[in-house]
């Protein structure tokens, strides 16, 4: 296989009330997420640089997926300290499940969060 830049390049987090979920997602990043439908999918795409090189995501409501806690975890950026965005996740809806967590020097800090479907969302920031 070749050299790749990211191990990842688009990401969709499952979720059953698509309203609820994108006022968390809007609150917590305090950014109004845009919303692409196609057809009965509805699809909020979260903050990212993708017309450079970034990699995206979002939240969506294609039937046949569901939120839960035991599924692959994904780590969304924090930004340059995940306080900012962890200070929000209870009033938007969401709890903290690892508070904000030293892992080196070097990779930065963690946490994960319940999201307001009940998802497992890691952060991760390097402050």
């Amino acid at each position: 296989m070749e050299a790749i830049t990211n191990a990842i390049n688009w990401f969709e987090i499952p979720v059953k009330d698509f309203d609820r979920s994108h006022a968390f997602y809007s609150r917590i990043f305090d950014y109004e997420m845009p919303i692409w439908e196609m057809g009965p999918t509805k699809m909020g795409i979260l903050p990212s640089d993708m017309e450079n090189g970034g990699v995206g995501g979002g939240i969506t409501n294609e039937e046949g997926t569901k939120p839960n806690t035991d599924g692959v975890r994904i780590y969304l950026n924090g930004g340059k300290d995940l306080n900012v965005v962890l200070n929000r996740v209870d009033g938007a809806g969401g709890s903290l499940v690892v508070p904000k967590t030293k892992v080196t020097d070097e990779i930065g800090f963690i946490a994960i969060f319940q999201d307001s479907e009940g998802n497992h969302i890691g952060l991760h920031s390097p402050e």
